[in-house]
């Protein structure tokens, strides 16, 4: 019998009508048709107070800690905001560590306002491997957002992608967070291991 993965999408967005939460439910979507059990968690519906390392159990952020730590698989959901991820998503990071992360699979996705979203997704990356957190290749970058998607009342929050190619890649990001899940990285090289 398979364990069931779980996968976790953290929306780093707190406007109301958010793309980068359209984008990982639909990240969500395709994680649950591969098999995952998928949870969102909107920063938009928990108190997280500004990190202090100094305050034992601030707001939620037990209950943030313990749903990143029991996941498998996390999506990391931002908007770009001044070339960089979003302050929510800056302050909930900094509540989590290596115990949430350590060698739990990341996938990363960043809705751009605009045309550039490459630095945003550099910055989780390096800041998701400083808590040894081992983040998929494929990642998503969604420029001018607003644009992406159309009406569509069937659709996920009534919007539905506007290009074919743009909803595949969002949901390979959920088909792949299921796939790795399980994911037990060998850093060594078969080069290495000649060396040896």
């Amino acid at each position: 019998m398979t364990q069931t993965p779980t996968v976790v999408a953290v929306s780093g967005s707190l406007r109301t009508e958010s793309y980068t939460r359209t984008a990982l439910q639909y990240v969500l979507e395709e994680a649950t048709d591969a098999g995952a059990e998928t949870t969102l968690l909107d920063l938009q519906e928990y108190d997280l107070p500004v990190y202090d390392p100094d305050v034992d159990g601030q707001g939620d952020g037990r209950e943030v800690k313990r749903i990143v730590r029991e996941a498998d698989a996390v999506a990391l959901g931002t908007p770009v905001y001044h070339g960089s991820y979003s302050g929510a998503l800056k302050n909930f990071h900094d509540y989590c560590g290596w115990d949430e992360y350590e060698d739990t699979t990341v996938g990363l996705l960043a809705t751009a306002g605009g045309g550039s979203y490459g630095s945003t997704l550099d910055h989780l990356r390096i800041t998701v491997r400083g808590v040894h957190g081992w983040v998929l290749p494929h990642q998503v970058g969604i420029r001018n957002a607003s644009s992406r998607f159309v009406d569509d009342p069937d659709a996920i929050d009534g919007r539905a992608f506007e290009e074919a190619k743009l909803q595949e890649r969002v949901e390979k990001l959920g088909r792949m967070l299921t796939e790795y899940a399980f994911i037990d990285p060998d850093v060594s090289s078969a080069r290495a291991e000649a060396d040896d």
